[in-house]
């Protein structure tokens, strides 16, 4: 594959991508800040998040009828005078919402930034009408979601067990038949593509493309101490991959990667890299 272009630097923790309205829309953790990015390179913050709030672990989606939702402490929405109003009353980090406006939140309820020992996480679920129940647990650090384009099938990444997980979804929204995926990576944020494949990071900071059951179809290298926190397909034919990343340097651990991160020069960049199999699913 050929390597991957810059397409924007100086961010933070570039976390939740969504091709959106014709941009690449995403969460600036650290700068508390949801912007969006076009093709071009030019940005703008569409919204600052309250600065008492936590500068990591939020991302966003949309309703149905085009209210962005951001998590955090709360799921809030936003109005279309710009304010925001809690939509429910839980903390999560991860989100996704399917095409009939099921929203998919997961967490895990232990300080990871902090180093606290880790706790099992789940998947909760935000029905239309405003009913919210758990949908599946003993996730191990629940991660990026997608959900296949006929609404059927969701994908989570637990990032603890390098795992990939699938679930079948019902009428009601909720969540069974739990299988593996495919395994042996190092999965955060994910998307999908037209042919079902996922694309994923892994364990040494590279990205693949992987099929169900586990077979890798398509590898790119990053550079050193370069860690991919998310990925999504979008462009105006959505074979654009966005390759969200930050320096990240294993042998330090999390909480000093995170502190440097926090605290340190913003190395946070957002690259570019084409690829034959559009996105196809949700986000």
């Amino acid at each position: 594959m050929s390597d991957p272009k810059v397409l924007l630097t100086g961010l933070g923790i570039p976390e939740s991508p969504r091709w959106h309205e014709d941009r690449l829309w995403f969460c600036n953790w650290i700068e508390r800040q949801v912007v969006a990015v076009g093709m071009d390179g030019r940005a703008e913050v569409m919204t600052t998040r309250d600065p008492d709030s936590h500068p990591m672990g939020y991302s966003i989606d949309w309703l149905p009828d085009g209210r962005l939702l951001v998590t955090g402490d709360k799921l809030r929405r936003q109005e279309p005078g710009g304010s925001m109003a809690v939509h429910a009353e839980q903390r999560a980090n991860e989100i996704v919402v399917d095409g009939r406006g099921n929203i998919y939140l997961n967490g895990a309820d232990f300080d990871f930034a902090a180093g606290a020992p880790p706790k099992p996480g789940y998947i909760k679920l935000v029905t239309p009408d405003g009913q919210l129940r758990q949908v599946a647990g003993e996730i191990q650090f629940p991660n990026g979601m997608a959900i296949t384009p006929d609404d059927r099938t969701l994908i989570i990444s637990e990032s603890f067990a390098g795992r990939l997980t699938a679930f079948d979804i019902d009428a009601g929204g909720g969540l069974s038949g739990r299988r593996v995926f495919a395994e042996g990576l190092g999965p955060d944020g994910i998307c999908l593509d037209a042919e079902g494949a996922v694309w994923t990071g892994t364990a040494d900071s590279s990205i693949v493309r992987v099929a169900e059951g586990g077979k890798i179809l398509q590898r790119a290298e990053l550079p050193e101490n370069r860690a991919p926190f998310a990925l999504m397909l979008g462009g105006p034919d959505r074979r654009t991959l966005f390759i969200l990343t930050a320096e990240w340097r294993p042998a330090e651990g999390h909480v000093a990667n995170l502190g440097r991160l926090a605290n340190g020069p913003r190395t946070g960049e957002i690259l570019t890299l084409p690829v034959s199999v559009p996105g196809a699913g949700r986000p």
